[in-house]
């Protein structure tokens, strides 16, 4: 089969696979994304083959998602920080729907532990997006224990809102240094680097650290 035949079934395939893995995400921003990706080769594949319902289709399509990431991006939303305690039901709750997979990203974390703690849920538009919590030191060097953000709004805005729009709340807790300890989680040493953790040692352990400014 020639390149030029060849080249069309490829795209096809790979715009079939990027549709398929959009409907399987659980997060709008990446479901959007790949979507868009996905009606890009279609469109693409379309031109190619010259299939003119193909490229009208999905040029439709691609132009409702572009819609959409531009609505999302410009929607202002309203964070809240909010301090709890162990024994808080709402938050006992809340631990034991999402336990599977919080013990993904924190396998040692425990609901239970009341060392010098520093705890908070944060808001959403009202809605329970993220749990927080750290021990933290006299030298303001917090060890975060879990921060785990429920996978709809996993878009990185709720980490942005902690560590950049809300760190006056951690600095008047005397925090100047956050620091994750023994992360094994991919997916959550991603939205380190994202963050602008920088990864250091620490008696021979990989660490992220980051310095509130």
């Amino acid at each position: 089969m020639e390149i030029k035949e060849t080249l069309p079934v490829i795209l096809g395939y790979i715009a079939f696979i990027l549709l398929a893995v959009s409907l399987l995400v659980n997060n709008e921003i990446r479901f959007r994304w790949l979507n868009s990706l996905g009606s890009l080769s279609f469109i693409l594949y379309g031109l190619m083959i010259d299939a003119l319902p193909i490229i009208i289709t999905n040029s439709f399509l691609l132009c409702i998602n572009i819609y959409y990431l531009i609505k999302i991006y410009n929607t202002d939303e309203d964070f809240d920080l909010i301090e709890f305690l162990p024994n808080d039901p709402l938050i006992q709750k809340y631990y034991s729907f999402y336990q599977k997979d919080i013990h993904a990203f924190f396998p040692d974390f425990s609901l239970q532990d009341k060392e010098n703690e520093l705890r908070f849920i944060v808001l959403r538009d009202l809605a329970f997006a993220n749990i927080f919590v750290a021990k933290y030191t006299s030298e303001g060097i917090a060890y975060v224990k879990i921060n785990y953000t429920v996978p709809k709004y996993r878009d990185y805005k709720v980490g942005r809102f902690i560590f950049d729009k809300e760190n006056e709340y951690l600095k008047s807790k005397g925090v100047k240094k956050i620091v994750y300890k023994g992360v094994i989680n991919k997916n959550h040493i991603q939205f380190l680097k994202i963050m602008k953790f920088k990864k250091i040692n620490i008696d021979s352990n990989e660490c992220y650290l980051k310095e509130i400014s």
